[in-house]
């Protein structure tokens, strides 16, 4: 049995209590946050300090991605292997190079960037590559609400509170509607400046408008669509396409969740999901999974 801590209890972390008690192989230690005030969610411990929950093996990171290195770096030194959802595409190798840095100094694991995408999309996105090695795939995002854009809002001066809806135009390219419910001094204005000036939005067509009450938006709901076209062999025109339909924060933690045994099954450093082989993801003996799903 695995003892799992979560690191923060936003809307992954919750959602990760669920998907830690379902798992057969392992054992909720408790929730860490760096304000404790109440002392348990569900009959789940809540603590400051990882140290006050006895042995942990892993820790999940449900935390948002700008703080994630730091944090992992603080757990891997400490010998405890760490499972993020770090979401920044274009800043997760350097993030991966660092954290192999600590996860090695540790003696343990990290896998980073364990979500949906990037993540399992990125395993299956891999596996399209080595179906047509020559092509283009595009991959469209939702419509529905991205966490990390949210969160990045939710931290601007002026917003009370967020939401950042991912649309999907066609061929990998997205518009970010985002509302915001202000607070009293702020102007829409300059709220807005500062969003489309983030790295988050600052590549995408983003438009932000104002609302009273922005709890009645919120909808977690989430999907993607990839498509493949490329060429196999010297045969063209090779068409491969997956879709799905979720709920996104329940879908981000169960794969950091199948991450945890990925992670204690690895030598000591720190993977993208793409570089661990996929039974490593599922629970008990390899035979069984080799046997039902070859």
């Amino acid at each position: 049995m695995y003892r799992v801590a979560i690191v923060g209890l936003g809307n992954i972390g919750r959602f990760a209590i669920d998907a830690v008690n379902d798992a057969p192989d392992m054992e909720l230690a408790g929730v860490v946050r760096r304000k404790a005030g109440e002392k348990e969610v569900r009959g789940v411990p809540i603590v400051e300090n990882v140290g006050e929950l006895g042995k942990v093996d892993v820790v999940l990171l449900c935390t948002p991605s700008r703080s994630v290195e730091d944090t992992a770096v603080t757990y891997l030194l400490k010998g405890i292997a760490t499972v993020d959802s770090y979401d920044v595409h274009s800043k997760i190798n350097g993030l991966r190079e660092n954290l192999d840095k600590a996860a090695k100094a540790g003696n343990c694991a990290a896998v980073v960037s364990a979500g949906w995408d990037p993540g399992s999309n990125s395993i299956v996105r891999a596996l399209l590559e080595a179906c047509a090695p020559k092509g283009i795939t595009y991959t469209n995002f939702g419509p529905g609400m991205s966490m990390g854009h949210t969160v990045v809002v939710k931290s601007k001066k002026g917003v009370a509170g967020a939401l950042s809806m991912t649309i999907p135009t066609g061929t990998g390219v997205h518009r970010r509607m985002v509302y915001v419910q202000l607070e009293l001094s702020a102007k829409l204005e300059d709220v807005a400046a500062d969003i489309k000036a983030d790295p988050y939005f600052s590549s995408d067509e983003t438009h932000v408008i104002a609302v009273k009450d922005v709890s009645r938006l919120i909808d977690m709901g989430h999907g993607v669509n990839m498509v493949r076209k490329g060429v196999s062999g010297a045969t063209h025109n090779q068409i491969f396409e997956f879709s799905m339909k979720i709920n996104n924060p329940a879908v981000t933690s169960q794969i950091m969740v199948s991450c945890v045994r990925a992670a204690m099954r690895q030598k000591p450093g720190a993977y993208t999901m793409i570089e661990i082989p996929v039974v490593d993801f599922l629970p008990g003996d390899r035979e069984h999974w080799v046997a039902k799903l070859v």
